[in-house]
């Protein structure tokens, strides 16, 4: 049975914030597209300031151990090119409905 998480990450906020995430977008999704090929990306978004701006995400992932959770965090685009700066992991578990 795979380990369900939540994931909720905010971006750094630094003037350059927004453009180094637009920068480093097209990569993100390119992995997460990989992510739902593989199974592991349940569901995802931006979060949006009231200006609409994106500030963050929220993503709903599964793994089949902490390891590969890791594994996944330590090559992510956000993470690596530094648009997340605060990254907080729950363990969860997603309605059936």
């Amino acid at each position: 049975m795979m380990n369900q998480y939540l994931i909720t990450a905010y971006d750094h906020i630094d003037t350059e914030a927004l453009t180094r995430r637009l920068n480093v977008r097209p990569h993100h999704l390119d992995a997460a597209k990989k992510l739902k090929e593989s199974g592991n990306f349940i569901k995802a978004g931006a979060m949006l300031n009231q200006d609409g701006n994106m500030i963050g995400s929220v993503m709903m992932m599964q793994f089949e151990s902490e390891e590969a959770l890791n594994a996944w965090l330590q090559d992510e685009p956000y993470i690596t090119q530094k648009v997340w700066e605060t990254v907080d992991v729950k363990p969860i578990r997603v309605a059936d409905l």
